[in-house]
């Protein structure tokens, strides 16, 4: 049985849910009614069909006998009206008339078999709904391959998310890990498919099949989180490139140690965007532009061509900015840049087309 988490603001009590919560997976779902409507729903049809049972054996009381006085009342129409569409037919209330048994045979009969269906189906679904879930989820287990890990799905989360998507990248290439379930939901509902647990866990993490992922974007809310995150991910995850985001500038270095490829202060970097807007604000949109991967202008990785190859920078069609050649990133003004080599990437400034995306590279980035 899998313990769902709720959020809430008292600390205590968060904290010793968390010590009941393994991991629940959630893949993304169509809208479809609650389950409790669904229900709701079935049981008014099967009471209106017995209703409408009771009031037609009612209304045809004199072509019934009672084995007990004789006569149908109200409520010997109700009962045998219950009897009937249960299949239990006790025979102590029967039709004498022929008009009595042709309603029988025309109406009350179709009734019964309508109404074993309503409760038949009903249950029948509720004990294949498991089933079908388990086998949905193996499925997607084994389907999924080369995908993107991201571990908590706040404000830093989600944009990275978006701004990964923004690339081609599909929504069903993408899994989801955070503590709070409503968190998941919401990432679910979006389309992407998600597992409530702490991603501190490596049992957690294998449930979103992090050993076979492609690229890992820690975002966690707290920086003693993020390294251990990263720990454990690099442990299950040999070849993936990582990518965390920390609060604290000071704590960039233990997670790069931790082995992330890439570090993000997420602190220190609103407040360089916030002082370059104060010192200009053009350049400040240039560079909200230049973050809001999908539109307008982008930073571009991407392969040097053929044609391109004993080229210098300059000589490109693109506006390159940097060069990254084996594990070094190297300015476009840099002297050691010369010419360009075949195993060369460019970092560009380009304006998005749907075929300005290429494949990102895979390779650790360069250490500092």
């Amino acid at each position: 049985m899998f313990h769902v988490k709720l959020p809430g603001d008292d600390t205590i009590a968060r904290q010793a849910d968390e010590r009941l919560v393994t991991y629940q997976v959630k893949l993304p779902q169509k809208v479809v009614q609650r389950p409790l409507r669904q229900v709701a729903k079935r049981l008014a049809i099967a009471l209106l069909l017995l209703v409408l049972t009771g009031l037609l054996v009612w209304f045809d009381h004199g072509g019934y006998t009672d084995n007990s006085d004789g006569s149908v009342d109200m409520l010997d129409a109700f009962y045998y009206a219950t009897v009937t569409l249960s299949t239990t037919g006790y025979g102590d209330i029967t039709p004498t008339s022929d008009l009595a048994r042709l309603t029988n045979i025309l109406v009350i009969t179709p009734l019964r078999v309508l109404f074993l269906i309503i409760l038949v189906g009903t249950t029948l679904e509720v004990l294949t709904e498991r089933t079908r879930e388990e086998w949905r989820l193996n499925r997607w287990r084994a389907a999924l391959r080369d995908h993107t890990v991201v571990v908590g799905f706040g404000t830093k989360g989600r944009s990275a998310v978006e701004t990964v998507c923004a690339s081609g990248l599909r929504k069903e290439q993408v899994v989801v890990v955070d503590p709070s379930a409503r968190v998941v939901d919401a990432a679910a509902a979006e389309g992407y498919a998600g597992v409530i647990g702490d991603a501190t866990r490596s049992d957690v993490l294998l449930r979103a099949e992090l050993h076979k992922a492609r690229q890992i974007i820690i975002a966690t809310q707290r920086d003693d989180t993020a390294v251990l995150v990263t720990l454990t991910a690099r442990q299950l995850n040999r070849r993936a490139k990582i990518v965390a985001a920390v609060r604290e500038e000071e704590n960039a270095p233990l997670l790069r140690q931790s082995g992330a490829d890439a570090v993000i202060t997420s602190a220190s970097a609103a407040g360089r965007l916030l002082g370059l807007s104060v010192l200009s604000p053009a350049a400040g949109l240039v560079m909200e532009d230049l973050i809001h991967q999908g539109s307008g202008l982008d930073v571009v990785e991407r392969p040097v061509t053929k044609a391109e190859v004993g080229m210098s920078v300059r000589d490109t069609t693109d506006l390159v900015v940097s060069v990254v050649r084996g594990h070094r990133v190297l300015g476009y003004d840099d002297p050691d840049v010369g010419t360009l080599q075949l195993t060369d990437r460019l970092i560009t400034i380009a304006r998005v087309t749907r075929t300005t995306w290429t494949t990102p590279d895979i390779r650790p980035l360069p250490q500092e």
